[in-house]
This record gives structure tokens, C-alpha cells and sequence, in this order.
């Protein structure tokens, strides 16, 4: 069953949508429906594997992305 949308996007995006869909043979309508698709099954995935549940939460709020860096360094030297 389908159901009819009105989305309001940019003119210019539209018009590239179009060009996209008609060089892939499909259509705009299909490219949506594959993305929102595509959405529900990321959301699917992380919410039930069992290593994301292990890990979230697993590092403190003050570790931050240079502390990362710096063990790769540390352990692996300078050509991380």
C-alpha cells in the first residue's frame, strides 16, 4: 500500500534529484523510499547489536578525540 507526500525541498535539489534518478533509470519517488528504507534499517541495527549496547556509554564525557590520537601514537608511533 502507498501513501501520497508532499515535501517541500529546493528547487535546485529537486531538479538534481531528477537528473540522479533519470541517469539511474528510477525513479524520485523510489530514491526516497530506498533512503527512508535505508534509514529504518541503520536505526534497526544499532539499536539491536549486541556490541553497540557493550560499548555505549563505555568512555567518560572527558575523553576526548586528541586523547584517542595520542595513544594511537603512543603505541603505534608517530606515523598513525
Amino acid at each position: 500500500m502507498t501513501t501520497k507526500l508532499t515535501v517541500r525541498v529546493p528547487k535546485d535539489l529537486l531538479e538534481g534529484a531528477k537528473r540522479y534518478a533519470s541517469e539511474h533509470e528510477t525513479t524520485v519517488t523510489r530514491l526516497i523510499s530506498a533512503y527512508l528504507l535505508q534509514l529504518a534499517s541503520r536505526d534497526e541495527l544499532q539499536s539491536t547489536t549486541p556490541i553497540v549496547h557493550r560499548l555505549s556509554g563505555s568512555l567518560t564525557s572527558e575523553i576526548a578525540e586528541e586523547d584517542y590520537f595520542r595513544y594511537l601514537e603512543q603505541k603505534y608511533g608517530s606515523e598513525v
